[in-house]
């Protein structure tokens, strides 16, 4: 990887926590192929496979978050057209 890809400044190899939902999703297809092709140690498989599981779980926080955003503005524009329809609905009637 490109040194100006790799964006995180922890030294700890598995830290996410700097990674944008898609640097950290892009990671963990490279870390799934390079697992899957088999090539690696047993060592170093078992690095990769802490790194995708790191990396898995800060893409789930990232959706979490984005779906918490979704409900709220749902939320928000459900909240506006019920006031809304009541509005106008008693206007409607006089």
């Amino acid at each position: 990887m490109p040194p100006n890809e790799d964006t995180r400044l922890s030294t700890d190899p598995l830290s996410t926590d700097s990674l944008s939902y898609e640097q950290a999703r892009d990671e963990l297809v490279r870390v799934v192929a390079e697992l899957e092709q088999g090539s690696s140690t047993l060592e170093q498989s078992i690095a990769l496979w802490e790194r995708g599981e790191a990396l898995a779980r800060r893409c789930e926080e990232w959706l979490i978050g984005a779906k918490a955003r979704l409900d709220a503005a749902r939320a928000g524009v459900q909240s506006g057209v019920s006031a809304g329809s009541g509005a106008s609905g008693a206007a409607d009637s006089e």
